[in-house]
């Protein structure tokens, strides 16, 4: 069990034998692969035991083995936070992301997926025809980064790419100003606000080849993008469920902190896996244990 709560097994070895009890970290190794042999993949009916999941939230993260970096997918139920898959991945283009999620979502009965800013699981939604959240959390953050940095090249006055399309420095840092504004309140209806804003820049030209994009041109394809993935930024101001409850708040936080307790906490004592089996097999083992400890039940009686 201490093994599970992060410890590495050398920790596990020492704290045992100051209870009296003798046992080296090479059984506590045995130990733990006999209880990760006995967990059922997370991708079973017999481990979701008949539990739908109208949203789900989906995220990639990778574990250091045996010298190289392993891909690891995590699906969660985005209501409940219960973890319903964790597997390995060959890959994170669209293809592999979509042969992974499409089977547990309709295993789930899955209409509605939360993911981060990543185009693949953008793709994946639209080419299974499910509804999309973008995770509100990373969407803030990165548009405030990208407001900062070109409303500073707009302050110094060094770059003329703005004159070329008839708009002054004090129009641009407007129109950044509104966007940082809309990015934080998340109305549905300021979707034309955007496209008119956006509208202004529309005509900004694409540098040639192999020359750097100028602030005329980012600041098209910035409004651009945002005013075209507004839907997905905003579902969940209007997404109800079947009760009639608004029940989903936006961000992916069910997944990163699946990734943080289930997968990465155990890794970090690791310092890497040895095997890939063991990277994957432990991190359902630990996943499995949360989603029963969250239901109730006793470590001990868990383990038993």
């Amino acid at each position: 069990m201490m093994s599970l709560l992060g410890l590495s097994y050398g920790a596990v070895e020492i704290v045992l034998s100051s209870l009296g009890l003798g046992i080296g970290k090479t059984s506590v190794y045995r130990v733990v692969q006999a209880a990760v042999a006995r967990v059922p993949g997370l991708r079973q009916e017999k481990l979701l035991s008949g539990q739908q999941a109208m949203a789900i939230g989906a995220d990639v993260t990778s574990v250091r083995c045996n010298g190289k970096w392993v891909t690891i997918g995590i699906v969660v139920n985005a209501i409940t936070g219960m973890v319903l898959s964790i597997d390995q991945l060959s890959g994170e283009d669209v293809e592999h992301l979509k042969a992974w999620l499409k089977p547990i979502m309709e295993a789930v009965g899955a209409d509605i997926m939360v993911t981060d800013d990543a185009d693949a699981l953008k793709k994946v939604c639209d080419e299974t025809g499910r509804s999309h959240q973008v995770c509100k959390s990373h969407v803030g953050r990165n548009t405030d980064a990208l407001i900062a940095e070109l409303s500073a090249m707009i302050s110094s006055g060094q770059e003329q790419s703005l004159d070329r399309i008839g708009i002054t420095a004090q129009q641009a840092l407007a129109d950044l100003d509104a966007l940082q504004e809309m990015i934080h309140s998340q109305r549905p209806e300021d979707q034309a606000r955007l496209e008119g804003i956006y509208l202004r820049y529309a005509n900004a030209r694409k540098p040639g080849k192999g020359k750097k994009h100028d602030l005329a041109y980012r600041m098209r394809n910035l409004f651009m993008d945002r005013w075209k993935f507004w839907p997905r930024l905003t579902f969940y101001r209007t997404w109800k469920d079947h009760h009639g409850n608004e029940i989903l708040d936006g961000p992916n936080n069910h997944c990163e902190r699946a990734i943080g307790w289930w997968i990465k906490e155990r890794y970090r004592s690791m310092r890497g896996y040895n095997r890939e089996g063991s990277a994957l097999g432990v991190s359902r083992l630990i996943a499995f244990a949360g989603n029963n400890l969250a239901r109730g039940l006793r470590l001990a009686d868990l383990m038993a």
